[in-house]
């Protein structure tokens, strides 16, 4: 199997896409349940169980909040877009078309083995 030496600068893409992606969970995890401000709620106890699902009120987004939100998924595409557009991968042989060629009549097939019903 060959071996394939990648780019510093993609690998520096992917490492980047990482992150943000990272930054973005962990932002998103840390925000209010809901972003429009909203009452709490509690349900029912659950059948055959003590949890009692309930939320408390949600305060909703700040501006600061829904701005630096709404500028992940920007981000996001754009170094996803370089990392699968980046010169490199046109450089690697064609994986796919091999996949779906017609097979070669040299080819080293063998067909199934007959079985003999006694």
């Amino acid at each position: 199997m060959p071996a394939y030496t990648i780019p510093q600068d993609l690998l520096d893409l992917q490492a980047a896409l990482d992150e943000v992606q990272k930054e973005h969970d962990l932002f998103a995890q840390a925000l209010p349940w809901s972003a429009e401000p909203t009452p709490g709620w509690k349900a029912p106890k659950q059948l055959h169980s003590d949890r009692q699902p309930e939320k408390p009120d949600s305060p909703g987004y700040t501006p600061e909040q829904a701005e630096r939100l709404a500028g992940y998924p920007a981000r996001i595409l754009e170094l996803t877009t370089q990392v699968i557009t980046h010169p490199y991968w046109a450089t690697l042989p064609a994986r796919t078309g091999s996949k779906h060629a017609p097979p070669s009549r040299t080819s080293t097939t063998r067909p199934a083995p007959r079985h003999s019903h006694a």
